[in-house]
């Protein structure tokens, strides 16, 4: 029988995305912060994310955010902490509208929801 990898303890407001593997193997918790940023910049909105002990989620967990936790956003766009691979004045975004993931420039002023990674 496998075993169960316990959840980790949550604060106040937090809540428990899920467990998620990057590609590296490594596994993760994924653990959403309470709170939503009103729009800002994409640099504004990473050092908001730093300054509540978060990070801004990646494209991957956004794609799993808006899957299973729509509903803790509201219907506007959101920041991703991903700059894009061809162009780092740009950086990847995601609607909580629609679920689609864009790439803008980084001087758009959007949402930001913070996140936190725990390593098991």
């Amino acid at each position: 029988m496998p075993s169960q990898i316990a959840k980790p303890p949550l604060n106040e407001g937090e809540i428990y995305i899920g467990l998620i593997g990057d590609a590296t193997g490594e596994a993760y918790h994924l653990v959403l912060l309470p709170g939503d940023n009103d729009d800002a910049t994409h640099q504004e909105q990473l050092e908001w994310a730093k300054s509540i002990g978060g990070d801004l989620p990646n494209r991957i967990e956004q794609a799993m955010l808006w899957a299973n936790h729509r509903d803790q956003f509201q219907k506007d766009w959101y920041w991703s902490n991903e700059t894009h691979h061809n162009d780092s004045s740009w950086a990847w975004c995601q609607t909580f509208v629609i679920g689609r993931q864009y790439d803008l420039s980084q001087r758009h002023e959007l949402r930001a929801r913070a996140v936190r990674r725990l390593p098991i």
